[in-house]
């Protein structure tokens, strides 16, 4: 039998196509590899290993295309795509257009949202059926002890026990196991989540009338893209961040230009924050704040807890393999695989970036190395793009500056910042940004064309910035000198040539800027 027809068990195949984990313990499938996760890194890592020809047993409790696609990357982006069209329509005066917004239309936001994401898993759910043999249900690696002659020795293979929501089960055999399980909202102690007025992003995207008042605490990627989310919709949004800026991880520069912009666009941003306690009373919460040893009470009709995630190992007997750190990652090498031979972990239950294309490069590495592709290389995440879909955008790639005078020294490192003011494409747009370039020194005079060494690093500030960091990567991935990508010639008008305006600037010839 194919891999799409093995499986099934005493339950026979489910009604969506999956196959059903109702086999008993006696009853082994043997695969050749066995992904546990069906998001983003763990349908690319099946993916590409049955591209190389292995047959894969894909193994997801609920929808292939996990948090990203169903509560997550996808529908944030589609309503941060109605934030925006309402914000561009509310400044319909300012470019000549006579225009009325009535707000917020609950059921069409609410459809628009779904239809993305059904549109999206319909094409996915399909590649996922062709190319994998597919098992609805919770994966578990099982502890050695529970199959000796199967999970020990040379070539050993892994057992696997799927279990169905109904408490059915099946076991799977297979050389190779990669968990993919993602990652789940972290809570706050101080913060009670109750799903209504005390809500994780997993609650909070599902909207369909906006909050009056909306207080976010954390200030990362998810706090501030709701900010822009809300804040066009009429809420009043307060930021609460507990350490010294917002977007701690990016460049202190690019924290700053979207604080600045933020509180230009009536976005209240305080950091140096903690949350010492909360009430909830009447649909309506009050916050104890500390900003900078002061006292406050914050009061809103919306609470959203967006301190960062946690990866989901709990359960899936990593604990007893012995391969979590304290904090509950899976603990790899720079390729993936773990201490145990055979088992590998990608996204984000390991401690690198949590973002989808994190994943994606992960998956794609550990599907090569499951299939004994030669020379597959490890993904170094100092060149991955880091995204934030705010308003204005936030993306960057290589080195902060910080991190690159940690690195070299404050003396071998230069930063050359130009502004979007003066571009066309962005005052039109109405919108502010900045680009920066982190290099190394040269050997020139101080100054003179030519002074720049490689580029360690690019931040930019400012409308489709995630679409303009992808150049950049290339940049930073090739070590190429800022007087190389100065000769490069970029669209006018476009805000693509921002870019090129800052390789310019770094290399000692700028052309519009100072």
């Amino acid at each position: 039998m194919s891999g799409r027809e093995r499986g099934n068990g005493a339950g026979g195949a489910a009604r969506d196509g999956t196959a059903a984990a109702a086999a008993t313990p006696a009853e082994v499938t043997r695969h050749d590899a066995i992904v546990i996760g069906g998001g983003p890194g763990g349908y690319a890592t099946a993916f590409r290993a049955a591209a190389r020809g292995l047959d894969v047993a894909l193994v997801e409790q609920e929808e292939v295309g996990g948090v990203c696609l169903h509560r997550g990357c996808i529908p944030s982006k589609a309503v941060l795509h109605v934030a925006g069209v309402l914000e561009e329509a509310n400044r319909a005066e300012v470019l000549g257009l006579r225009l009325r917004s009535d707000g917020v239309d609950g059921d069409g936001l609410d459809a628009f949202r779904a239809g993305v994401i059904r549109r999206l898993h319909k094409g996915l759910d399909h590649l996922a059926g062709v190319r994998t043999t597919r098992y609805r249900g919770r994966g578990r690696v099982l502890a050695p002890d529970a199959d000796p002659a199967a999970t020990s020795g040379p070539g050993a293979h892994h057992l696997v026990e799927v279990t169905d929501a109904e408490g059915g089960a099946l076991h799977l055999d297979a050389p190779h196991v990669v968990v993919a399980t993602g990652s789940r909202p972290r809570h706050l102690d101080a913060l009670p989540v109750d799903g209504e007025i005390v809500q994780t992003s997993d609650e909070a995207l599902w909207f369909t009338t906006p909050p009056e008042r909306a207080v976010i605490v954390g200030a990362g990627a998810i706090g501030v893209e709701f900010a822009s989310m809300w804040a066009p919709m009429g809420t009043h949004v307060r930021l609460v961040e507990a350490l010294d800026r917002i977007l701690p991880l990016e460049d202190a520069d690019s924290s700053a230009a979207l604080a600045d912009a933020y509180r230009g666009r009536g976005i209240d941003v305080h950091t140096s924050a903690l949350v010492r306690g909360a009430m909830v009373e009447g649909g309506v919460a009050e916050l104890d704040v500390e900003v900078d040893g002061d006292a406050r009470v914050l009061t809103a009709d919306r609470v959203l807890v967006a301190v960062g995630r946690d990866p989901n190992t709990g359960g899936l007997g990593l604990e007893e393999l012995g391969v979590l750190d304290a904090r509950g990652y899976v603990v790899t090498d720079a390729w993936g695989a773990t201490e145990v031979d055979g088992l590998w972990a990608v996204g984000d239950v390991r401690p690198t970036l949590a973002l989808a294309h994190a994943a994606f490069a992960e998956g794609l590495t550990v599907g090569d190395r499951l299939a004994g592709v030669g020379g597959a290389t490890a993904v170094d995440h100092t060149h991955t793009p880091r995204v934030t879909y705010s308003h204005p955008e936030v993306a960057s790639v290589g080195l902060t500056e910080a991190q690159a005078v940690e690195r070299f020294g404050r003396a071998q490192v230069v930063a050359t910042t130009t502004s979007l003011k003066g571009n066309a494409k962005a005052i039109i747009a109405g919108s502010d940004g900045q680009v920066k370039v982190v290099h190394l020194a040269g050997q020139a005079p101080v100054g003179a064309p030519g002074d720049a060494g490689p580029v360690l690093g690019v931040h930019v500030v400012g409308p489709q910035a995630t679409e303009l960091i992808a150049a950049a990567t290339l940049a930073t991935t090739w070590e190429a000198v800022p007087e190389e990508l100065a000769g490069i010639a970029h669209v006018h008008p476009s805000l693509s040539e921002a870019i090129g305006e800052a390789y310019l600037a770094a290399a000692g010839l700028p052309l519009h800027g100072t």
